[in-house]
């Protein structure tokens, strides 16, 4: 019987395409059902093609699926794109208005139709969810609920609209089902649906973050989107700044005095962003930065996701100084991982850079809630409580883990000193040849112990000659294939990267060493490949490499990984 049921949603921008979506996937969780939510939109308001991708299933899910049990199509173009992709047996709902009487290879719901007889034509897509809901076997009663909590802070008049257009779509697909074998009663788990976006801003707020300046850039927007409902309730502060060069700076200069702050952006803004970045890694100024990845240069595809910006991070700005590159690979990681941005950028006293993607930064999916917060928050700033002219307080002095006291400006007797250019222990400019040359060596000596905060990749079958080996949101994808390929009898495991900079080569030689290893990346060069052949000496390695903006999917993996392995 099956227990894993996978549907989109089509149409054009501004038919409420991600509403049906996101009410099907309140009623699955109110039923302790997982979902994998995706939303492919572009970049407009009107128009054009969008789809919502809704995987169901009675089981923890980590990836989308591309087979769909039922397709709904609120355009004919919708019907025309994804017929293909319906499986044997699988359902068309399609709104007859739109693409007519005469092929009886799908079933026709007049979904403007019934919600103008409801009350309101603008309800067509909660006409299309019910109509889904029918199809699946779901009480009525469970959409009701949800409809109830959704619109009661508009009003009664809301409430009943939207649930006569329900009912309605609900009434005219009764005569289709699709068996599920799902128990559609609620429930009561502790699982939470969120996407990466929200999580990101979840765990700044987790680790104290009170400061998010900005400036709007898809996909990294809804990271600070989700920040704005907790400024009435939390002592925080968002800004949107005039650009990305001041956004970094402001968030910067919040640093140095104290208050933990972020930005957010995308490539095009990151590459606006990397003189600030200098600037911190030379002030050794603790700095968070998000950057939600977008496939191509400039503009590229705005609305679509990639994996092109590892190396930029890594060298982005001038000269060289240490910092942390983290990529995590789900909403809950992505919460956990904005945690230790945090408190290690502060730690070291360098920036940390945290890589999303559009995919994940959107996406919506069933997760176990092992969100927590620590009740005290760890800083590392000394009292400010000696200096004077006769013995100035060294910012900059030259201590062995190249870690020196930081002290917060203006706390107490001792003038803390910082600028841009380079400078001495105490702070001054200084263009001495041999200072030079010692305040590099100490900046680089945190990395041995920033290595050591560095958290080995997840490894599934890690003795297998075969590894597929991936980072950030391609996990879930990767993990499901090695599932299907080892029920193949394929021996083969996987290796998925969290923390990708600064790598600790011998724990990693250890683990990649002498085995056949297939680099799976959305960017055209096997980014991570080409840095783990220069850090740890691989010499060969074999790609899966997706570069269309779109994300992968597990069969796509298992396809190519066959064609790879003889």
């Amino acid at each position: 019987m099956k227990t894993d049921v996978t549907l989109k949603i089509a149409g054009a921008a501004g038919q409420g395409i991600q509403t049906i979506g996101d009410l099907l996937s309140e009623v699955c969780h109110h039923s302790g059902l997982f979902t994998f939510s995706v939303d492919d939109y572009e970049s407009r308001v009107r128009g054009g093609h969008n789809f919502n991708l809704l995987r169901i299933s009675d089981k923890e899910i980590a990836a989308p699926g591309n087979r769909l049990d039922i397709l709904v199509c609120i355009n004919k173009d919708a019907y025309d794109i994804h017929k293909e992709e319906l499986r044997s047996g699988g359902i068309a709902i399609v709104n007859a208005e739109e693409i007519g009487k005469g092929n009886k290879t799908y079933f026709e719901v007049p979904l403007k139709k019934l919600a103008e007889e409801a009350g309101g034509g603008v309800t067509a897509n909660t006409v299309a969810a019910g109509a889904v809901l029918a199809v699946l076997g779901t009480p009525f009663s469970l959409l009701a609920d949800i409809l109830k909590k959704r619109f009661a802070a508009k009003s009664e008049k809301i409430v009943a609209l939207n649930m006569a257009a329900a009912q309605k779509g609900f009434d005219a697909a009764k005569g289709l089902s699709l068996d599920t074998g799902f128990t559609w009663e609620a429930k009561k788990r502790n699982n939470i649906v969120l996407s990466g976006a929200k999580a990101a801003a979840l765990g700044a707020l987790a680790a104290d973050c009170r400061f998010f300046p900005f400036y709007p850039m898809s996909p990294a927007t809804g990271v600070i989107a989700n920040v704005v409902p907790y400024t009435e309730k939390l002592p925080v502060v968002v800004e949107q700044a005039e650009d990305e060069i001041a956004a970094v700076m402001m968030a910067i200069g919040a640093s140095f005095a104290g208050v933990r702050a972020m930005t957010a952006t995308s490539g095009g803004g990151f590459s606006l962003m990397t003189e600030g970045l200098g600037l911190a890694g030379m002030t050794e100024t603790p700095l968070v930065i998000v950057n939600a990845q977008r496939p191509g240069p400039a503009t590229g595809l705005a609305t679509r996701t990639g994996q092109s910006d590892l190396l930029f991070s890594l060298h982005a700005s001038q000269d060289e100084f240490p910092r942390f590159i983290f990529a995590p690979g789900t909403p809950v990681e992505t919460y956990e991982t904005m945690k230790r941005a945090f408190h290690l950028a502060e730690k070291y006293q360098v920036p940390a850079i945290v890589l999303l993607d559009q995919f994940l930064a959107t996406s919506r999916v069933t997760e176990n809630n092992s969100l927590t917060v620590e009740p005290e928050i760890q800083r590392f700033y000394e009292q400010n409580d000696s200096g004077s002219d006769d013995d100035p307080y060294l910012r900059y002095a030259l201590v062995q883990d190249g870690v020196s006291p930081q002290r917060l400006p203006c706390s107490g007797p001792g003038l803390v000193r910082v600028t841009g250019n380079e400078h001495d222990p105490e702070g001054h400019i200084s263009e001495n040849a041999a200072n030079k040359i010692a305040m590099t060596k100490k900046r680089a000596a945190k990395l041995p112990a920033m290595i050591k905060e560095m958290e080995a990749p997840f490894l599934v079958n890690p003795t297998a000659r075969v590894l597929l080996v991936g980072w950030g949101s391609t996990r879930g994808n990767i993990l499901e294939a090695v599932e299907s390929l080892r029920a193949q009898s394929m021996e083969i495991g996987a290796a998925v990267f969290k923390d990708l900079w600064p790598m600790d080569r011998k724990a990693l030689g250890k683990v990649l060493d002498d085995k056949h290893l297939i680099m799976v990346e959305q960017n055209e060069s096997g980014q991570l490949g080409r840095l783990l052949a220069q850090e740890v000496g691989i010499s060969a390695f074999d790609t899966i490499l997706k570069y269309d903006g779109r994300p992968f999917f597990p069969d796509y993996i298992v396809q190519k990984a066959k064609e790879l392995v003889k």
